[in-house]
């Protein structure tokens, strides 16, 4: 084994593109395979490889997460899928870095089988977030969601048999024929199962995915309806002992996932797979960089193959650029941003950017009256604080 390395900490973020098919509200890159696709057999590899380039390129020591998510990870299968990631904790043995702490897989439920389940737990993952998303079947069919709700029993029976609290459920809100009971009884049959963590995302329509083009045809509610469902699934969460520790997050008390909880923080993240990104950060410069893995995964292998060609894409990050990020990550995130490591990056307090807008929102009752951060009423407006936020910066010019 290598000794120890002394250089950059940063989680990874891996991106498995394949889907079995791609929901019409999805807006990831990702690419429908059939099972016997060469791909998925080749591109644990290509990620590996990868893995190998980025290391050494971005003299990484310590990584403290790693998210593997897609697309659909599940589709590699167990021998794909344990390929990637003993080959993973070998890269990390040898190169003496300090490896994860938690590392998240993403699965669907017509892919996550016992064996891949079991492949996934003895290799090392510590969290399974299990694509749900909702048991009413004419929901599921109305979007064109992947595999039939029968299978979640058997498949979130065995998910709890072999993570026990470590596995996170995904539900969505405002789907196509979704009443308030319709999610209640999605809600409390998933709690059934005793996940530790559960993600409750609103639907979000995004220009140019099929549901935008017909989706109030399909019977998606009325905004205000829709956010009246979130609303009420949040708070039925909150009744059943799931806190809210961020906009869309809910947990057990010391589930939350660490991994998210570093992009609030906006720390360093390395993409490894096409469509991914990474950003990295000098708070010494109060500046970043990020780049973006062409989204490509034919280019992707060729260039794990030894073909040249441009792979990554990058883009700088001045100071008000992650001054804003950092305050829209940050006030995701129910404790608010991290104010030491505002300070330290910015050389300033959160209170000396946006004084107005913080005096404004206290007032109103939408912010807490100690740590900087919105209130549970106060993260139903995220998007009216952060507008406002954003234009205060940009008058007093991030202070630069």
């Amino acid at each position: 084994m290598a000794a120890p390395k002394t250089g950059n900490t940063a989680s990874l973020y891996i991106h498995v593109p394949f889907c079995a098919g791609v929901c019409d509200y999805c807006d990831f890159y990702s690419i429908p395979v059939l099972p016997r696709d060469s791909r998925l057999h080749t591109y644990p590899e290509a990620l590996l490889r990868e893995a190998e380039v980025r290391i050494e390129e971005f003299r990484l020591s310590h990584i403290p997460t790693v998210y593997i998510g897609g697309g659909t990870p599940s589709l590699l299968g167990a021998g794909g899928m344990g390929r990637l990631l003993s080959g993973l904790w070998k890269l990390w043995k040898q190169e003496g870095i300090q490896g994860p702490g938690e590392i998240t897989l993403e699965a669907n439920p017509e892919s996550a089988d016992e064996a891949f389940l079991k492949t996934c737990r003895d290799q090392g993952i510590t969290r399974l977030s299990l694509g749900v998303q909702t048991f009413h079947e004419p929901s599921r069919r109305a979007v064109h969601r992947v595999g039939a709700g029968a299978l979640l029993q058997e498949r979130l029976g065995l998910v709890r048999d072999i993570f026990g609290r470590g596995f996170s459920g995904d539900l969505i809100t405002g789907l196509p024929g979704q009443d308030e009971e319709i999610l209640r009884r999605d809600i409390d049959r998933l709690l059934s199962y005793e996940p530790g963590h559960v993600s409750l995302y609103a639907l979000t329509v995004e220009e140019g995915t099929p549901l935008a083009a017909g989706g109030r045809e399909r019977g998606l509610p009325e905004p205000d309806r829709a956010d009246a469902l979130w609303i009420a699934g949040r708070d039925r969460l909150e009744q059943q002992g799931y806190g809210q520790y961020e906009v869309s997050n809910f947990s057990l008390p010391g589930r939350e996932a660490r991994h998210n909880i570093r992009y609030w923080r906006m720390e360093n993240w390395i993409g490894l797979g096409p469509g991914a990104s990474g950003t990295l950060i000098d708070d010494a410069r109060a500046r970043g960089r990020r780049f973006t893995v062409n989204p490509d995964v034919d280019a992707y292998s060729a260039w794990a193959r030894g073909k040249a060609g441009e792979l990554l894409f990058w883009e700088d990050l001045d100071r008000l650029t992650l001054m804003k990020e950092t305050l829209l990550m940050g006030f995701r995130y129910c404790r608010g941003p991290d104010a030491a490591l505002f300070r330290q990056r910015f050389g300033m307090d959160m209170e000396s950017g946006i004084p107005q807008t913080i005096a404004r929102w206290r007032e109103r009752g939408l912010l807490e009256t100690g740590p900087l951060a919105l209130t549970k009423a106060g993260l139903l407006f995220l998007d009216g604080f952060l507008a406002e936020a954003f234009r205060e910066l940009e008058a007093r010019g991030a202070l630069a």
